[in-house]
């Protein structure tokens, strides 16, 4: 069952279509265009993300996760309330607040913890999927089967948040300018345990953070320290931490990833990849490389074109 979504963008067709990138941190708006109808849907040299950027409602299928990570799509979406009593929805606008079931629960029982555990008033959601998975117009490789959440390390207010203020508000940077640490004016013990409070989720297999943020979790984690094995460095994600769960149980057309090592991650060795000066000032390039070809439909699981096909899922 499809829950109402109070201020669902029933006209939301990703106007952010020629937008460079859509991080967590990017502003979405509150005027929306309908991109145009496509010409011919079924040129199969199409980009895969135009025909899923134009789903505005899951598939009326049952739930399947269909491919990987970054490579294939979601029939039967569950949508997570745009609000909650301690969670929060942002960036309406891309219409990424679906996902598997089992996502969409860890994500309540998520806000919840943070709530209790960490005395948040609760939790601010950044992307999850789109309606049908699949690649997106802009930002994310992976969050195409549902199984991928974005969470904002800024708390949420305690009061609701406007539309505009959910398009234009921007997260904390948790980060120094110098890119070696957290920035302990920001960075609190609340937010060790609210990572933590997800890690320890039977079913997540990976925390994305970035590389201050995993070497102050390993600095300051006390008692228990079993679950940083899943904190792993990660580009960006100063902002947010991004939260991806194993393939559901009897979901045989989901692809796994391996589980991730069993050591912390919190040697010097494990760590000083990613403070290389080469890594946190990278140079640009001396020849630009060439874009990458759009992922086609022909490239995705077969079954994602009937995910495509189905009527609407009813609200």
């Amino acid at each position: 069952m499809i829950p109402r979504l109070i201020l669902i963008p029933l006209l939301i067709l990703m106007a952010a279509a020629n937008a460079a990138s859509a991080l967590a941190q990017d502003k979405g708006t509150v005027n929306l265009k309908p991109l145009p109808p496509l010409a011919n849907p079924n040129d199969p040299k199409i980009g895969a993300k135009e025909l899923f950027g134009r789903k505005v409602l899951p598939a009326a299928m049952p739930t399947r996760v269909l491919g990987f990570y970054a490579h294939g799509c979601i029939a039967g979406a569950e949508g997570l309330p745009i609000n909650g009593e301690t969670w929060q929805v942002m960036r309406l606008s891309r219409n990424r607040y679906w996902a598997h079931p089992d996502m969409v629960a860890l994500v309540k029982r998520l806000a919840a913890k943070a709530h209790k555990d960490a005395g948040w008033p609760g939790i601010l959601i950044g992307d999850m999927s789109q309606p049908r998975g699949g690649p997106m117009f802009t930002g994310h490789a992976s969050h195409q089967v549902g199984l991928d959440a974005d969470i904002w390390l800024t708390p949420m207010p305690t009061r609701k948040l406007s539309r505009d203020e959910r398009e234009e508000m921007s997260a904390v940077m948790m980060v120094r300018e110098d890119k070696l640490d957290v920035d302990t004016r920001v960075f609190t013990p609340g937010h060790l345990a609210v990572i933590r409070a997800a890690a320890q989720e039977p079913t997540v297999q990976r925390i994305f953070v970035n590389a201050a943020i995993k070497k102050a979790l390993c600095r300051e984690a006390r008692g228990d320290r079993t679950w940083l094995h899943k904190v792993r460095p990660m580009y960006g994600h100063d902002y947010h931490f991004h939260i991806r769960i194993r393939c559901p149980s009897g979901s045989g057309e989901c692809e796994s990833q391996p589980d991730p090592s069993e050591g912390e991650g919190c040697s010097a060795g494990d760590l000083a990849y990613w403070f290389k000066d080469s890594v946190l000032h990278p140079k640009p390039p001396a020849v630009p490389p060439k874009p990458k070809p759009p992922m086609t439909m022909a490239s995705l699981p077969a079954a994602c074109r009937a995910v495509l096909a189905a009527p609407d899922a009813k609200q």
